[in-house]
């Protein structure tokens, strides 16, 4: 029987010759057991481990000669040792790093997603829309991120609780299609009370651009003719966010 890949299958990227100046660089196996992350999670609990560690324990293969632990270690590098900014990089940017593919950038995207949908979980009870505050707490862990811009509706009921969070697009760095009709159609299906837009600026600034204004007047135009409340616009960053409400722009 083949022995399990831990680094040596070359799945989805080339050959690597390992060597750190003229001596061959050590395959996982080769280690001491305390070196190894997944021997090192059993012995001492997975709280020791590095950044870089966890991830080998997840995407587990290497290529000839090149552990999946040098390869976790140098993505981590590339992003500043930065999980932040490793969140950022697309698919194809996650695919030029060394040793990745494809397979990998998507195991590395999958995680992000989970842990953004983990940020989002409240322990089963409604999530009730008290403030902007509350509304960023939210969404911040979905897009306050992101290097594109998507614009995210939440569908609230009588109470202000959230019924259905949808995002309506997903765009370039600059811009997003606004969909009025996608928006006040599924408000209709869900027989929501109430709404609240949210979009995030990748740039980082929270200055609202005349294109923000514009379609917070549409939609709040076309909320009322629905008998609609729309709470509020927030425009979310990782850093903070700018709320139409609290400016007194609703």
């Amino acid at each position: 029987m083949a022995e399990e890949k831990e680094e040596g299958l070359m799945e989805d990227a080339g050959e690597y010759n390992g060597r750190i100046g003229n001596t061959p660089a050590l395959t996982v196996k080769e280690w001491h057991e305390d070196d190894q992350p997944r021997e090192r999670a059993i012995k001492y609990g997975i709280g020791t481990l590095s950044t870089p560690d966890l991830w080998a324990l997840i995407l587990r293969a290497g290529l000839r000669g090149m552990p999946i632990t040098q390869i976790c270690r140098m993505m981590m590098e590339e992003n500043g040792n930065s999980l932040f900014q490793l969140e950022r990089r697309t698919l194809n940017e996650l695919t030029q790093l060394p040793g990745m593919g494809p397979v990998k950038a998507l195991q590395v995207m999958a995680v992000m997603e989970i842990m953004r949908r983990y940020n989002r979980e409240s322990l089963g009870e409604k999530i009730i829309i008290k403030d902007s505050r509350t509304i960023y707490e939210l969404m911040r862990p979905q897009i306050g991120n992101l290097g594109h811009e998507e614009i995210w509706v939440l569908y609230l009921g009588r109470k202000n609780d959230v019924m259905s969070m949808k995002r309506i697009s997903s765009g370039s760095a600059v811009a997003s299609v606004f969909d009025l009709k996608g928006i006040l159609k599924e408000a209709l299906l869900i027989s929501a009370q109430g709404l609240v837009m949210c979009h995030n600026h990748p740039s980082g600034t929270l200055i609202p651009s005349h294109e923000d204004d514009n379609i917070t007047r549409r939609l709040r135009e076309a909320s009322k003719t629905m008998d609609l409340r729309m709470l509020d616009h927030l425009i979310v960053t990782s850093s903070g966010y700018y709320s139409y409400c609290d400016s007194g722009r609703m």
